[in-house]
């Protein structure tokens, strides 16, 4: 189970990702979550920096670039907070099973790339509700690099670290901010007591560790209302869209 701060148990089951930028950690959450609502259970998704309360203002720091690491620490908590209180604690309260895309390790990893003091990190997203496991996708740092820049054309100023002064190349500013934020990660596995994923294995072989590791933790968790169409297409390993479609058809052909 979730476990809030003080020790109470919360019914639902609380799973999150984490790794550097091009570590497939986003892939192998949506196949997660795709198995998980096919076998039935009532899933629930949350993402980083995602909440509306700070959209906008980060957008304006963005553009503006205003954001110093320590304004970026405070609104990433802030958005976590926000989203804790309005889809995570009630989701588990309500026993649902919730997938999170980056959690309070993102923070203490990126943060503490970024020079702002790890203790004030920790002590400020003390409040964060425990997971029931928390994931690393561990990749070597040039693989992640290959992955990306085949992907994005032309790398964002705060992505790339470029605020920090690194390098005037953004391409060698991402490299040396992304070994950083590697070697905060690999700093907390031990310290969180993280399950290391090797994310240069195939892609389904991946996924088999994944599941492998949250089998033991699904007990107990809420389950949709029996839908036949959907215990069909799950006995044969089946899940995508339409499964969705169906449940919220009620189930008819």
């Amino acid at each position: 189970m979730a476990r809030l701060v003080d020790g109470t148990e919360l019914l639902g089951k609380l799973f999150v990702v984490e790794g550097i930028d091009g570590s497939g950690k986003s892939t192998q959450l949506d196949l997660l979550r795709k198995w998980l609502i096919a076998s039935g259970y009532c899933v629930a998704f949350s993402e980083w920096n995602s909440s509306p309360l700070v959209s906008n203002a980060t957008k304006r720091g963005k553009k503006k670039r205003l954001l110093t690491p320590t304004t970026f620490s405070l609104i990433h908590a802030v958005d976590f907070a926000h989203r804790l209180e309005r889809q995570i604690v009630p989701a588990l309260r309500a026993g649902a099973i919730v997938l999170a895309d980056r959690y309070i390790y993102t923070a203490f990893a990126r943060d503490a790339a970024r020079g702002v003091d790890p203790q004030w990190v920790r002590d400020m997203y003390s409040f964060a509700v425990l997971p029931t496991v928390a994931l690393y996708f561990r990749v070597p740092l040039e693989e992640s690099l290959r992955r990306i820049i085949i992907g994005r054309p032309q790398l964002k100023y705060y992505e790339a670290g470029l605020d920090l002064g690194l390098s005037d190349d953004p391409y060698e500013s991402y490299r040396i901010f992304q070994g950083r934020i590697l070697r905060e990660y690999e700093r907390l596995v031990e310290e969180f007591n993280l399950s290391v994923v090797d994310a240069s294995l195939p892609l389904v072989s991946q996924q088999e560790i994944v599941r492998e590791i949250i089998q033991p933790h699904l007990e107990g968790a809420l389950r949709a209302e029996f839908n036949p169409w959907r215990h069909v297409l799950s006995a044969e390993q089946l899940s995508g869209r339409y499964l969705d479609t169906l449940q919220r058809e009620g189930g008819q052909p």
